[in-house]
């Protein structure tokens, strides 16, 4: 590929031109959703050219954009990625098409949804991309419009509460957020976070902040887990770890299943992202000095998630549950990494070990995840809304390729070998244990909750007798089959031949791991 090209604005932009065509389409709602999917097919497209074009032995940032955006200011427009940021840009793109397609029953004002949906996706890649503070943090705002639109137009019957708490939740993580960066700014002049994460690096960058803001009633190691305190926050309520999770349970329960698959899906991972990419490299003291309590809220978010997940009765909370459950598994590698800091040569293995199950574990819970929803919207579409555990039973009966394909994506989330959702899991637990054996010990039972559960809702909606109401539950249909297909092919495809995504994240993780100079 042409790397003088702006590739990264030119995708980014991808997205928004498609929005404003599916608008133009007016009442029309067939041709509305398919100028969408054409368009979010274009991304995906233009995203594994990327990948293609993409220098897998190098660790660096490639496919750069740089140019001066504020100059009083020291804000840049600089555009990037490395292994990292393009993983993001593969799992936004395919979770933005699966997302669509769990859509498809939608009738409401439908070129208006589509529309936010392919804004959504722009704001993924927006912020996947960018590497200067003011940058990323535009594109992490506005994420929350189509979003919160998503929510409150088109989700259930406590929609707007879902919404408000969506949104104030993220906001006052926001707000933290933005104090941490201004006040580092103040101090070194830099919203770069390859510049910010150089001063960490050298020992340099809380030292020049405190002393040029004139903190008093602080130490300087206070100081630097104070702003460590604002930019956690922002993360955590995003992915989100326990005790900032109560507001994701309500908003994927409420929100419609197609939009559900887009924030489970893409924008948690926003959160985990943030931590890969601004704390661990800018932060990664402070992460080192309060690493055992990180430890323990990660392996509790884990075990108090699993077993929240097994109390619920709707489908939708099962599994918004279960996202808290999986994403708390690449908390716990984070934590334990960074715990482990970068002075030891003996925990390198380890640590790379960790980080490639962290990477791998985001791409699968989101495929996967966006799929489970996918099927949750096909369940309600054919039962006039219901989704409760005990609604249903024995629809293996007369759907069997449904309950086949379905019960695929589910051991895929249990993390059944040979499928994807085991090569993550195994990488973390691999990687974790020997830096923090007691946490990552603790962390083991959210396995046998995760089987618990999972093997409850198989159970319970396609086991046992058949209720008369459902003799006549429709099977997937072909184009169905034909539309799940794919997304089901790829969980056995990473599951039996992983290196098609760890190949070319390998540079990334070492160049990940030799950062850890703390």
């Amino acid at each position: 590929m042409n790397t003088s090209f702006p590739w990264l604005s030119f995708f980014t932009a991808i997205p928004v031109i498609g929005a404003i065509i599916t608008l133009l389409a007016g009442r029309r709602r067939n041709s509305a959703r398919w100028i969408a999917v054409v368009f979010g097919a274009i991304s995906l497209v233009g995203v594994l050219c990327l990948w293609h074009g993409f220098d897998a032995s190098s660790g660096a940032l490639q496919f750069e954009e740089r140019h001066v955006w504020v100059p009083v200011l020291n804000i840049e427009y600089r555009l990037a990625i490395d292994g990292l940021g393009l993983l993001m840009l593969l799992l936004s793109a395919i979770v933005t098409l699966l997302g669509m397609g769990a859509s498809w029953k939608i009738s409401d004002r439908v070129p208006l949804y589509y529309a936010l949906v392919l804004l959504l996706e722009a704001c993924l890649f927006g912020a996947f991309t960018a590497l200067n503070f003011v940058h990323w943090f535009t594109f992490w705002e506005l994420s929350l419009v189509p979003a919160f639109f998503l929510i409150k137009l088109w989700g259930g019957t406590r929609r707007s509460t879902a919404a408000t708490q969506f949104l104030v939740y993220t906001m006052v993580g926001s707000v933290a957020m933005l104090l941490t960066f201004l006040a580092l700014y103040l101090g070194t002049g830099q919203f770069d976070f390859t510049a910010l994460a150089q001063l960490a690096q050298s020992g340099s960058l809380m030292p020049q902040t405190f002393a040029a803001l004139h903190i008093q009633h602080f130490t300087l190691h206070g100081f630097g887990m104070l702003l460590f305190a604002g930019a956690f926050l922002g993360f955590a309520v995003k992915v989100p770890i326990m005790p900032f999770h109560t507001w994701l349970p309500e908003a994927y329960s409420e929100a419609p299943s197609g939009t559900t698959a887009l924030l489970t899906g893409a924008m948690s991972k926003m959160g985990l992202y943030g931590f890969l990419r601004v704390l661990l490299p800018i932060f990664g003291v402070q992460m080192q000095s309060a690493h055992t309590l990180l430890l323990w809220m990660a392996a509790i978010t884990i075990v108090s998630s699993g077993f929240a997940a097994l109390a619920q009765k709707d489908l939708k909370r099962i599994f918004a549950y279960s996202s808290i459950n999986h994403l708390a598994y690449c908390l716990l590698a984070i934590f334990a990494v960074a715990g482990a800091g970068g002075l030891n040569p003996a925990n390198v293995a380890q640590q790379q070990a960790a980080l490639s199950g962290v990477l791998f574990q985001m791409f699968n819970h989101g495929l996967t995840a966006a799929t489970i929803f996918w099927f949750i919207a096909l369940i309600e579409s054919r039962s006039d809304g219901l989704r409760g555990l005990r609604d249903f039973g024995g629809l293996r009966k007369v759907a069997p390729v449904f309950a086949g394909l379905m019960g695929i994506a589910l051991f895929s989330s249990l993390g059944l070998p040979g499928l994807n959702g085991f090569v993550g899991e195994f990488l973390i637990f691999r990687g974790s244990f020997p830096l923090a054996i007691a946490a990552t010990s603790v962390a083991v039972l959210g396995l046998l909750l995760t089987a618990m559960f999972i093997l409850n809702v198989i159970q319970h909606v396609f086991a046992g007798p058949l209720a008369p109401q459902w003799s006549s539950f429709p099977d997937l249909s072909r184009n169905e089959r034909m539309a799940l297909a794919p997304a089901i092919a790829l969980m056995f495809l990473l599951g039996l031949v992983p290196q098609l995504i760890l190949g070319p994240l390998h540079g990334t993780i070492i160049a990940m791991v030799q950062q850890l100079k703390f």
